[in-house]
């Protein structure tokens, strides 16, 4: 399947499948937490945030389409290109507002861990999020969608190559086979650690 680039009316969509891939992922356990009845929902207004925060930004939202059907999809950005729109700024606070301080504040403690890993690179872009759904893992398409993403960035003349993080360790190895090197790591808690990956061109 071709990876397509998709548009505000995809988003519900997009923020299934995300949520469908991130439901256990350990960020969204640390961010929200554990054991609460309304976790699924509150995943959801997370995932749509992370969604809605490259739309109003202008950046990409990539999928695979089986017929009707959002297959996978990935969210890309560009570091650095731009200042967010006050829009994203009302939105962002109109979820932490929805989600409370607690996670507020695990998810700037996150953020501030990984923002090292980016400060002696060259320009790049980020994939922030790559989600394939239930119905179709194991089909190639998360491969398929990195691989699309390492193109836009051979022919992006502001970029000289990719990043993205991962806090799954299993996810190390995979990453390093697709030509990343790990440029950081992080512990934010004994059960979380965040790892900081750049491939370049």
């Amino acid at each position: 399947m071709a990876v397509v680039r998709l548009s505000e009316e995809h988003v519900p969509e997009v923020t299934r499948v995300l949520c469908e891939a991130f439901y256990d992922y350990p960020v969204m356990r640390y961010v929200i937490g554990g054991g609460q009845a309304d976790y699924g929902r509150r995943v959801s207004t997370l995932v749509h945030f992370f969604v809605m925060a490259r739309v109003l930004r202008n950046e990409e939202l990539l999928g695979t389409m089986d017929g009707k059907d959002l297959a996978a999809t990935a969210l890309v950005s560009y570091p650095g290109r731009g200042e967010a729109p006050a829009e994203l700024m009302t939105l962002r606070d109109e979820v932490w507002d929805e989600l409370g301080p607690e996670s507020r504040s695990r998810y700037e403690a996150y953020s501030a861990a990984c923002a090292p890993f980016d400060v002696a690179l060259p320009p790049h872009i980020h994939l922030d999020m790559i989600g394939v759904s239930r119905a179709a893992q194991g089909t190639g398409l998360g491969r398929e969608l990195i691989d699309h993403v390492h193109l836009m960035s051979r022919e992006d003349t502001s970029s000289e190559g990719v990043t993205l993080t991962t806090e799954d360790p299993a996810n190390v190895p995979l990453y390093e086979h697709f030509g990343y090197e790990v440029v950081g790591h992080a512990r934010l808690s004994p059960e979380l650690g965040t790892w900081g990956f750049f491939r370049p061109d």
